[in-house]
């Protein structure tokens, strides 16, 4: 990717566009900033502009501009003026993902999407890839660590078949060109991010771009158990290999039968290894498992590692046990699917603590799956509409998460389960799911 001398737009800083940046910088190209904080309230902007980075607002002056290539920050929405005139201009707009694909060597990538479950799936495929690739094997992506900051790091752009587990949403989705993964999946598509994306038909079509470019031998793991997903992939056809998967048939590329999980019709690794509670979490395992074999991974490094593995901080995380009551963080839980998984995983006494930013997703699939739950507290902005819709005078409404936490305690009798699945994303209290489940921790481990 010849960069050099190219004038090149960088839309919003934060993590990724600052690996990005960086990337940009190596390559030789002339970097323009436009981001919507003050030039005295970016940190980094003695660094940046030490590097030549020309740092600028997000006024429709600076889009008209011109230049060779467009990097957008995912969290910037991809539909809006800015955009619009960018494109008007015949300007190409990437995301860091698909730049840092672009500039490294050939890499081994398995691409994790969906709705929910990408975080712990994406972590699982790592921790089998660390164990069976010593030294060569990285996570990065939506995870947390930008994909451009992994090429750096690690040598990327010079060095070759390293093998990277990549958790990917939507937002970085919708503006790729060439990215291919070696091996992806879809775990699984139910309604989220219709603000961002305009509407569920945008937002389902932005998965499918995982396999785009995917042909030949790639593989692509398809959930045989999502109605939604069967219809977009026959919408959107997969030309490459396809291994399908099913919790409930035996008609399928893999199963579960006779207490293993099987890949391709051989039993690879026995259901009781699986210490993570939940039957998503088998649908989570099973495709880590099958990204695992198709790279090649023996079966003894996949059945040591799922054995050791016991869950990702945030997502249906053991808090404490006090006075016979279990505590669970869900915080990242930020759509009411996720909520239905998780108090899926529990068969009675569940204390349901529910609320945040408003996101206006209906609460109809969740009211029909609470069986399990004996009491729902909702707090913060949506509290009282959940409640509401719920169960309505049967639930309780307080002011933030502090006061759900305490009602809860003072109801919860030994057996009981106390969850954190808001439903919705933090930012009406928080400035992100990992903030608000650190303070449910915090307040949690100070109960007496």
């Amino acid at each position: 990717m010849d960069l050099k001398g190219k004038r090149v737009l960088v839309v919003g800083l934060a993590r990724s566009g600052m690996a990005a940046i960086k990337v940009l910088n190596l390559l030789g190209a002339e970097i323009v900033l436009s981001e919507s904080k003050k030039r005295e309230e970016i940190k980094e902007a003695d660094e940046l502009e030490k590097i030549g980075v020309t740092i600028k607002d997000q006024s429709l002056e600076v889009f008209a501009e011109k230049y060779d290539l467009c990097v957008k920050n995912p969290g910037v929405p991809y539909i809006s003026p800015a955009m619009d005139l960018l494109a008007e201009n015949g300007v190409q707009v990437i995301t860091e993902i698909e730049l840092a694909f672009r500039v490294a060597k050939p890499q081994h990538y398995v691409a994790i999407t969906g709705t929910n479950g990408k975080t712990t799936t994406t972590t699982i495929v790592y921790e089998i890839l660390r164990n069976a690739f010593p030294g060569k094997a990285h996570v990065c992506g939506n995870i947390g660590t930008p994909l451009c900051e992994t090429v750096l790091e690690n040598n990327l752009m010079n060095e070759e078949g390293h093998y990277i587990a990549l958790e990917i949403s939507n937002f970085q989705l919708v503006n790729i060109d060439k990215f291919r993964p070696e091996v992806a999946s879809i775990i699984n598509l139910t309604p989220d991010h219709i603000d961002f994306m305009g509407g569920l038909e945008n937002y389902y079509k932005s998965k499918t771009e995982v396999y785009r470019n995917m042909e030949g031998s790639d593989v692509f793991i398809l959930n045989s158990d999502d109605p939604v997903l069967a219809e977009y992939t026959a919408k959107y056809p997969v030309r490459c290999s396809v291994q399908t998967f099913s919790l409930d048939r035996k008609d399928t590329c893999s199963y579960i039968d006779d207490g293993f999980i099987c890949i391709c019709g051989k039993k690879v690794l026995p259901v009781d290894c699986v210490k993570i509670v939940g039957r998503h979490n088998l649908q989570n395992i099973i495709i880590a498992v099958s990204a695992a074999k198709a790279l090649g991974v023996p079966d003894d490094v996949i059945v040591r590692t799922v054995s050791e593995f016991k869950g990702v901080e945030h997502r249906i995380e053991f808090v404490r046990e006090l006075n016979g009551v279990k505590y669970y963080n869900d915080s990242k839980g930020t759509n009411t699917d996720a909520t239905v998984i998780a108090v899926r995983s529990f068969d009675r006494g569940v204390i349901l603590l529910v609320g945040g930013f408003e996101k206006g997703l209906p609460m109809d699939e969740l009211r029909e799956n609470l069986s399990s739950v004996k009491k729902v507290i909702g707090y913060g902005v949506c509290g009282p509409r959940l409640v509401k819709e719920l169960v309505g005078d049967e639930g309780t409404v307080v002011d933030n998460l502090e006061q759900a936490v305490n009602e809860a305690y003072k109801i919860a009798l030994p057996g009981d389960t106390v969850l954190l699945s808001p439903t919705t994303s933090s930012f009406d209290q928080y400035s992100c799911f990992e903030e608000r489940g650190e303070h449910f921790k915090k307040i949690v481990n100070a109960l007496q």
